[in-house]
């Protein structure tokens, strides 16, 4: 189960180092693949690949005769990306995906349970404002009885 936040930085080439902690667990679930994507909140999402496999068969499942079926479908699939983490726990995110979830230097790793969102600091920063205000906001259906 991956988690927390974790701020990182690209190199010049593009790359992220996988936090040491989570290095580990990465690659044991992942089976040494792993699958990096669009995600429509303008973040990527890092998916071992027997985590994406399921996902990606149930968002292909879904008529592209419907246009919002067919915009996730281009979205998430069409812009999935096999990615590796070489020996020195690196993974290189592609220009295409860089550009879409507008990272540059400064970023954030976070866990999500089964896979890892990675934001742009700036686009990290506004999440986490908006995040502060949920309180006033009824929690959502599967929350309601959430007791923190």
């Amino acid at each position: 189960m991956f988690q927390g936040a974790a701020p990182l930085s690209l190199d010049a080439k593009g790359r992220l180092v996988v936090p040491a902690k989570h290095r580990e667990g990465l690659q044991a679930a992942g089976e040494g693949r792993f699958v990096l994507t669009a995600h429509p909140d303008g973040c990527l999402t890092l998916y071992p690949q027997p985590t994406w496999l399921p996902i990606r068969a149930q968002i292909m499942s879904a008529s592209n005769l419907n246009p919002q079926a067919a915009f996730i479908q281009r979205l998430i699939v069409g812009q999935a990306d096999d990615v590796e983490i070489d020996g020195a726990g690196r993974v290189l995110v592609p220009p295409s995906l860089r550009d879409f979830a507008a990272l540059e230097k400064d970023i954030f790793f976070v866990g999500q349970g089964n896979k890892f969102e990675v934001w742009s600091d700036t686009r990290w920063r506004a999440q986490q404002a908006k995040a502060s205000s949920f309180g006033s906001l009824p929690l959502p259906p599967g929350l309601e009885n959430l007791v923190l």
